[in-house]
């Protein structure tokens, strides 16, 4: 006796299905929005921040301060705290630097969201203004007899901090997004939080690490806000064209 077997779903019924859960866990283009919202003084006064760090680095001005910083840092010798600063810098080294950024966009692409996959991988723009400044600045990486460093594959020039940079880049834009487009509050708070946590842990455990001074990551934090700001900014432009509320 033939058995008919159970049809698979077709194409377009599976591709519904998955908008239809999109958009449950999201909310409206207009409330997204609203969102998020940020000042044009905010970037003004970060990259005059920068600026000012970049020309005291550059005349050498600042390194008695960095070399006291790194020590006060580095002070604190507990075991879960250098596993857990060890595990904040993991993602930030290559093969996975490579391959986290691309496979967040490519996980926004696969629901659908066309805009917030392109503003996930532009974020990841930060990594080129970090070479960029790295060769211009030239900075050696931290070496001095009362710093531990510990041993990781690091390239290029300590300043800026291109963990820093990638990481507010990155999971900057992944956190505005989830805080602009997840509906449970629950779930956004959470991984809002978690993401937040991730960038304000990357900064020290550079210097912890002995990686990085501390000039290098305050003016990756500043550099690197100010463009997620102006990314942001764009993204709000473009969601707004494309549902006709401007």
């Amino acid at each position: 006796m033939n058995r008919s077997r159970p049809s698979l779903p077709s194409l377009p019924a599976q591709v519904d299905r998955r908008h239809v859960a999109v958009e449950r866990l999201t909310v409206p283009p207009a409330e997204a929005l609203m969102r998020g919202q940020r000042s044009v003084w905010f970037v003004v006064i970060a990259l005059t921040g920068f600026a000012v760090l970049f020309a005291l680095v550059k005349k050498r001005r600042t390194t008695a301060a960095d070399i006291a910083i790194t020590m006060r840092v580095q002070r604190q010798r507990h075991p879960l705290l250098r596993r857990v600063m060890g595990t904040v810098s993991w993602p930030g080294f290559p093969p996975q630097s490579r391959l986290i950024p691309p496979a967040l966009a490519g996980l926004f692409w696969l629901f659908g969201l066309r805009v917030e996959a392109a503003f996930q991988l532009a974020g990841w723009g930060t990594t080129g203004l970090s070479f960029v400044f790295k060769k211009f600045m030239r900075r050696p990486r931290p070496e001095h007899p009362e710093i531990r460093v510990a041993i990781a594959n690091l390239g290029g020039s300590s300043f800026p901090s291109g963990h820093v940079l990638g990481y507010v880049g990155v999971y900057g834009a992944l956190a505005y997004l989830a805080n602009a487009l997840i509906r449970p509050a629950g779930l956004r708070r959470a991984i809002v939080a978690t993401l937040t946590g991730l960038i304000a842990l990357v900064g020290p455990s550079r210097i912890y690490l002995g990686h990085h001074w501390f000039t290098d990551v305050l003016a990756s934090y500043l550099l690197g806000t100010s463009y997620l700001l102006g990314l942001t900014a764009v993204y709000r432009r473009v969601k707004a064209w494309r549902s006709g509320l401007t």
